[in-house]
Parts: C-alpha cells; structure tokens; sequence
C-alpha cells in the first residue's frame, strides 16, 4: 500500500516500512517516518504491509531501493541480513552491546529511562515496595526482559527486594488460568506496591486482575504501563498511567538516516537512543503523597544509604537541587533539615538492631552509620536520654 505521492519530474525512491500495524508502538514509529517525509518533502513512495510477515521469504527480491524495518522480531533481523538494500533497523536498546545487529545504523527506545522514569514516579507518589510484570522468556520478547534487567538493577542499587512476574503468554487458551496466576501473584505482594509493566497491554491485565481479587487501585496496588496507548483507555474502568515512548522521534531519526544513506552517506554502524517523552500520570498511579516530589525523592533516598554517611550535598545531587533549596522544602514539610532526617533514620536503624539482635555497642554502631560507639552514645543521650545499653535493658524488660 503506497502511503505517499510525490512530483512526476522528482526522483522517486521507494521505501519499503516493515512494521506491525496493530501494535501502538509500530504505528507511532510510521507516523514518525510520515511526518518527516512531509515535512522534508522528500521523493519516496512508502510501501507498507499490514503484516509483513508473511512477504519475508523472497523479500530480498523486492525491487526498491531501501527498508526501515522493526528488527525486535528475529525473523526481521534474520531476512534483512543479507540484503543488498539500504535498511535502517528500529528496535530495542540493551545494556550487551552484541544484541545490536551488526553492520546497520539502528534507532532504539531507551530503555533504561523508560524503566527509570516509571520507578521515579512511584516513588514521588511515596511507594518504598516495587514489582515489575514482564512477559514470558522469549526471542520475541528480548525488549521486555531487558526491561525487567533495569528495574532488577535499579531494586539492587536500592537494596529493595525484587519482585517479578513473567506471567502467561496473552492467548484464549491460557486466559483463566494466567488470571488467576496473576491475581494470586498479585495477593503475595506487599502493600501498598507499585507495579511497572513492561507494556500498556500488561497493564491492563494487572488492573483487570485487581479488580477481579477485590485489590484497590491505586491505593493498595499502583499501575504504570509503557506505550501511552490512548486507544486501549477506553478498555479499562480505571484511567491508567503510562510512559510515553518518544516513537514518532525514533520513526523521524529512521527516516533521517535513510535519507543521509539514499544521498550517499554511510552510516552502517550509526546508534541512536531515543529518550521517553515522559510520564502520563492517570489515576491507576494518583496516590496521595504525603509530601512533595522533591521531599519523596530525598527520603527514598536516605533510606537507603543513611547508614553508609551520606551528607545533605549528596541528597540534594540526587534529587538535582541545590542544597539551599532542598533544605528549603524539608523545612516547609517535615520541619526539620536533611542533617536531622538522616540522623533521625540512623537512630532507627541503630533501636532495631538493640531490639532485634545481640550486636556489641560497636557493631550497631557500625551497621547503622554512627562511625563510633561514642557518637552513638552521645546522639542517644541527646535524643532518647538514656545510653544504647540502658535502651536494650528497656527493651527487654518490656518485652519480658
């Protein structure tokens, strides 16, 4: 099917766009490849199957003169190869640069940010318990289980346990049975969690599963999806969050690099990463925070790496706000400055391991970032007046 028409007395070069047309992201990656087309008013003739699959055999017989083709499907990758035509590959981005076909200037979707921005918005909606629901282990699905690589890396980094769920494949076979899979998976998590799913079309079977297992969205379970599919949320009672990949960016840069190629360049070993465009932020996610973005980002933070002594410069670094200014928000919400909240989470650290352990005075010390026995006792007597000895006598009488 010819998608564009140019003048009678240009060169016209013919473009073949190998895509699935059904799926949100190929379509938005076309429209890209349409809108740069239009706006360069360059001379190709774009051809596109509605299911290319089934032209692969003997598509190295086809007589145009170059492709821009989805490569996350192996038999793609596979048929173009050997191709004497230009192609420009379009797919996933990975961490083992070898997954990249080799020879073939390549656009990917980021997908470290895409994961990374998923996770910063549960956590500025005040979640500290995460999982991730992917699809099941397959060539067809190597983007997804790259995605469930970062968001392990990111559980790891944070010292938070990781929870992942591969599911069923998506069949009328295997409906009820992946429900109910999913539904009991659902109920062993912690709560209140938040979910990223690898898709929209993931998404959209977790929200289905919560209310099905009588799970409140977003309270108990919060949702974020990856596509930004606005057709598929009018499927679903509950409005769902997503991130938004930049796919018409990444069909603009294909079609970019096409054109450099067709007027001679050579750009066989060229990568372009393309960033999300953000997250969509519905109501599958819209928690009430107890605090600001700034404030929730600084205290996930300190609750991971108080006890290693980090400074307030490093907090603020992390947030990407002066020190000034994230002492300022601190002040207003929490009436107290970043100094004292990561003493105040040490301290805690510091009771449970006297409550829960029988650690000598210098090991607590030790594991909950005071440095010394001595600056433990002091911020104890200051704080709690009495010494870590005489809050463990405490404890036990208590208890007892």
């Amino acid at each position: 099917m010819s998608l564009h028409r140019t003048p009678a007395n240009a060169r016209v070069y013919r473009v073949a766009l190998l895509f699935h047309a059904s799926k949100v992201y190929d379509r938005e990656v076309i429209a890209g490849i349409g809108s740069y087309v239009n706006q360069t008013r360059v001379a190709w003739d774009l051809f596109l199957e509605e299911d290319f699959r089934f032209r692969l055999d003997g598509i190295e017989d086809w007589g145009g003169d170059g492709i821009i083709a989805d490569f996350d499907d192996p038999a793609v990758s596979r048929a173009l190869s050997t191709m004497g035509l230009p192609v420009v590959a379009v797919g996933s981005s990975y961490s083992d640069k070898t997954l990249y076909p080799a020879g073939v200037p390549y656009v990917a979707t980021d997908n470290q940010l895409l994961i990374q921005q998923a996770y910063l918005h549960l956590i500025e909606m005040g979640l500290t318990q995460f999982a991730c629901y992917s699809l099941p282990e397959s060539p067809l699905n190597r983007w997804a289980q790259e995605r469930e690589k970062v968001f392990d890396a990111l559980m790891q980094r944070d010292r938070l346990t990781c929870h992942i769920h591969r599911g069923l494949a998506t069949s009328a076979p295997t409906w009820n049975s992946a429900s109910h899979q999913l539904m009991g998976w659902l109920k062993s998590l912690p709560k209140p969690v938040g979910i990223i799913a690898v898709t929209d079309a993931r998404a959209r079977q977790l929200l289905q599963a919560c209310i099905m297992a009588d799970i409140a969205v977003p309270d108990e379970v919060a949702i974020v999806g990856i596509d930004n599919d606005t057709l598929g949320q009018h499927l679903t009672r509950i409005q769902l969050s997503s991130v938004s990949q930049g796919t018409e960016e990444m069909g603009r840069a294909a079609a970019h690099l096409l054109h450099q190629i067709l007027g001679g360049a050579r750009l066989k070993d060229t990568r372009i990463v393309v960033p999300p465009a953000g997250v969509q932020a519905r109501a599958s996610s819209h928690r009430e925070a107890v605090h600001g973005p700034h404030v929730m980002r600084a205290l996930h933070y300190i609750r991971q790496y108080a006890c290693q002594g980090i400074k307030t410069e490093q907090v603020a670094a992390h947030v990407g706000l002066s020190r000034s200014s994230l002492e300022t928000y601190f002040r207003r919400e929490l009436q107290r400055t970043v100094h004292d909240e990561i003493l105040l989470y040490k301290l805690q650290q510091a009771r449970s391991l006297l409550d829960d352990s029988q650690l000598t005075g210098a090991e607590v010390a030790g594991r909950a970032g005071f440095g010394s026995v001595q600056y433990l006792n002091s911020v104890f007597k200051r704080e709690l007046g009495c010494t870590p000895r005489e809050y463990r006598e405490r404890a036990a009488t208590a208890k007892n």
